[in-house]
């Protein structure tokens, strides 16, 4: 079973979910902006992704432009960011079992089977 943390209102991300339903493929769909996701969660997404927390930061966001940019923080600071600031978070993120992707483009899901 694959998880797609998702923003419906995102391109990129209602690319990755066609991707999963166009392939016939088993998910749950986790709306990280309406859903928050813990500091364990996250966690778990950066260690399966196997980058740094400040890997997952959009930024080109204006938020981060606004408070953030040029700031230096540790891997736990920058997950806790995330929590605070969802928004923040790139999308779209699909795991299964122990391993994910950041899914743009969305056939970078086919590095899951």
């Amino acid at each position: 079973m694959y998880k797609i943390y998702h923003n419906p209102r995102c391109k990129k991300s209602r690319e990755g979910l066609k991707y999963l339903e166009d392939n016939g493929l088993t998910f749950e769909i986790v709306k990280y902006l309406e859903e928050p996701l813990s500091h364990d969660d996250l966690v778990d997404i950066v260690s399966k992704l196997g980058v740094n927390a400040e890997f997952l930061v959009r930024k080109q966001e204006e938020e981060y432009k606004k408070h953030f940019k040029g700031k230096t923080f540790t891997n736990d600071e920058w997950i806790d960011v995330l929590i605070k600031h969802p928004k923040l978070l790139k999308r779209p993120i699909v795991v299964r079992n122990r391993k994910a992707v950041w899914a743009e483009p969305a056939d970078r899901i086919a590095e899951l089977q």
